[in-house]
């Protein structure tokens, strides 16, 4: 008889068997098999929060061929995910296949290579009951919170609505930022700025006035500026110091499950559930050509910056081959996680660095290849030798005024030369040309310009998970389903640039948790209660002293709302419009519905008449003629489609353009990208010019 392995996925399953060969029956369950019922709470509070799990209804089939294949092995391997989720199924599948949970039959992959899984095989342990009692603990807490706050919700504001323990503050950090925007009161201040050159070169750099009178220059007004400007009128200016020094730059650490998340959105633009869907297929398995079923990547749910020495001295071998051994650090990186970190698995890794991402591209889909590309060489990186820049920091005087120039050139690229993180600064000024001390310099242009205080930024992803991690809310495997639910369920939207804006019905559901369930939202009650599940994890807590602590608040907190609530309900705003409705005469307001936002007749319930919102493009359909429509996917994705739905089904992700085929006079589109191009989608016609990249400017 044979031994059976149950993992999760049946891609990595399929990756799996191909390593443990004959002797193995591999099988996954595709997820959990076992939860809480769907029809009710399904958690005994009276009873120390005993949980009520029930078999998955679509689960049946799989259940059945679980236990069908247990029965007829010697050993059942359970071999789940290596995470919190991952335990909890091993514990619930132990429980349905009757497996003494003293038995050492836990195994899990880190990678999914050859020695990754033999080295899985080779220790086995026993289900981890703490870790299970801390993905129990989030699980209960979460239905809590929906089961009871959820029909609060119903009544009280609009049928159909969610609350959730991390959801919730994952829309009051966006629309708290939403307020900071309209609370912002914009100043005025000016900076003067100057062009120089010196006697020996005509080469301008710029240099900005820091002190004026020995103090910091701060223009407040026009009136202050020219008052300047006038006494710097025929000044004379001299280099009245010069610093040089050399500047070390290290590289990024290695990827967690939030940098390349946020990494991948500023780089790629991709969507953190876009960027998980690709990092799981990377870590369950992929076909490549030559190789068969591998695993490229390690563990892709982590928060830990630990590197183990087999592959740092991997990464030091092939720096060493490709790059020379200059590009080496003296010794071996060693990143250090933060305080909070699960340090169960590694950072996000190649499982071989040896396959670069040029080996295995024709083997991968695009969204692989591009998330591969940046975590190979992310890790490359960090392992590489810093960059050196050599800097320059000058100071020229002028009637008691100072102008500051700094410059950098590059003495040694180091890990540049493979990668820099997006959101690294360059240096200002590039190299400056030769500059002696006490030299004269010629103004080439002195002037004063205006400026206003910005409002803080709206978040996009990338900062919102940011802000996520550093306030200690959720974990790395919560962070793309949060965005999605909270975008899912209308309480966010996606502006242009990817800016995540609250919507009415965000803003009034977060006013009201605030007022009524100020815990649930509270940023710090939330890390809190986060804390304690890594608490339970490490053995540290108790699971139902945790619960128990929690309900007795949210019960008192629940059963004061529904008494001060009694009989009032609260109203979403409405959006005006100047659309006047085409039944009453009426003027139409954009009302957010299950489905979203749509136009409703101000005098409802009277006139019950609604219409779709729609963004004409200015271009035309190349099928039927009728106007371009820009629309939304299920999932939010903008895209383009005919009025005409009816009758015609022509739709697409390029941009209609206004202007005309030269050909046929049809509308243009425009497909970004690294194959951009503006092309005519009337058929026959085969019109398309390469984006001009000054014209057609990429904006995707």
């Amino acid at each position: 008889m044979a031994d059976l392995v149950i993992l999760e996925s049946p891609s990595k399953a399929k990756t799996v068997k191909k390593y443990l060969g004959a002797g193995y029956d591999v099988i996954a369950s595709t997820g959990h098999i076992i939860d809480l019922p769907k029809s009710k709470l399904g958690v005994d509070v009276e009873n120390n929060f005993e949980p009520q799990y029930v078999n998955m209804k679509d689960k049946a089939d799989i259940i059945k061929e679980l236990k069908k294949r247990a029965k007829e092995s010697d050993t059942v391997y359970l071999a789940t995910d290596p995470d919190r989720e991952g335990e909890a199924i091993a514990w619930h599948l132990s429980h349905l296949l009757n497996i003494d949970e003293k038995q050492a039959v836990r195994v899990t992959f880190n990678e999914i290579t050859k020695s990754g899984v033999q080295y899985g095989m080779s220790h086995p342990r026993t289900i981890n009951e703490d870790v299970v009692n801390a993905q129990q603990t989030r699980r209960i807490l979460d239905r809590i919170v929906g089961y009871k706050l959820s029909p609060f919700l119903w009544k009280k504001v609009r049928r159909g609505l969610s609350a959730g323990r991390v959801q919730s503050v994952a829309v009051r950090i966006i629309v708290d930022r939403e307020e900071e925007i309209r609370s912002f009161k914009s100043t005025e201040y000016w900076t003067i700025d100057g062009k120089f050159h010196t006697a020996n070169s005509k080469k301008l750099f710029s240099a900005k006035l820091s002190e004026i009178d020995g103090k910091k220059a701060e223009l407040k007004d026009k009136k202050e500026t020219d008052a300047i400007l006038e006494r710097l009128k025929n000044a004379d200016y001299t280099v009245s110091g010069i610093k040089k020094s050399q500047r070390k730059k290290q590289p990024a650490p290695p990827f967690t499950t939030s940098t390349l998340q946020q990494e991948a959105s500023k780089r790629l633009g991709f969507q953190a559930r876009r960027t998980m869907k690709a990092a799981q297929e990377l870590y369950e398995g992929v076909e490549v050509a030559g190789t068969g079923a591998v695993g490229l990547i390690t563990y892709m749910r982590t928060d830990s910056l630990r590197i183990s020495d087999e592959a740092k001295a991997a990464a030091a071998e092939l720096i060493r081959n490709v790059y020379g051994a200059e590009y080496l650090p003296e010794k071996p990186r060693v990143y250090k996680s933060k305080s909070n970190a699960q340090d169960a698995h590694e950072a996000i890794r190649p499982s071989n660095v040896e396959l670069s991402p040029d080996k295995v591209k024709s083997s991968l889909t695009s969204d692989q290849y591009k998330l591969y590309k940046l975590i190979w060489e992310r890790f490359t990186a960090s392992q590489m030798a810093n960059a050196i820049m050599d800097t320059v920091s000058v100071d020229i005087e002028a009637n008691n005024c100072l102008f500051k120039a700094s410059g950098y050139s590059v003495k040694f690229d180091g890990f540049t030369k493979l990668y820099e993180e997006r959101n690294d600064s360059e240096e200002q000024g590039g190299a400056l040309p030769k500059i002696e001390e006490k030299e004269k310099l010629t103004a080439a242009e002195v002037v004063g310009n205006q400026h206003f205080t910005q409002p803080p930024a709206r978040y996009n992803e990338a900062s919102l998970i940011k802000a996520l991690e550093e306030n200690g809310i959720g974990r790395p495997s919560t962070y793309a389903p949060t965005i999605s639910t909270i975008i899912d369920r209308h309480y966010v939207e996606r502006e242009t640039g990817n800016q995540l804006k609250p919507t009415a019905l965000g803003e009034v559901i977060t006013e009201l948790l605030k007022d009524k369930f100020n815990n649930i939202v509270d940023v710090k009650f939330t890390a809190k209660l986060e804390s304690s599940l890594d608490d339970i994890e490490s053995g540290s807590k108790d699971w139902v002293e945790t619960l128990r602590s929690f309900y007795k608040a949210f019960d008192k907190s629940l059963t004061q709302a529904e008494k001060e609530m009694n009989g009032k309900h609260v109203k979403i705003p409405d959006e005006p419009t100047d659309i006047i409705c085409e039944e009453c005469g009426k003027p139409m307001v954009i009302k957010i519905g299950p489905y979203g936002k749509f136009l409703g007749c101000s005098g409802f319930p009277e006139c019950k008449f609604t219409k779709k919102i729609v963004t004409e493009t200015g271009g035309n359909c190349p099928k039927c003629g009728k106007k371009m429509l820009l629309k939304k996917s299920k999932k939010g994705k903008p895209f383009y489609g005919c009025e005409n739905y009816k009758d015609c089904n022509f739709m697409t992700w390029d941009v209609p353009l206004e202007e005309k085929c030269p050909q046929c006079g049809a509308t243009l589109f425009k497909k970004t990208g690294k194959l951009g191009k503006i092309y005519c989608a009337k058929d026959g016609c085969g019109y398309e010019r390469p984006l001009d990249k000054n014209k057609d400017k990429d904006e995707s």
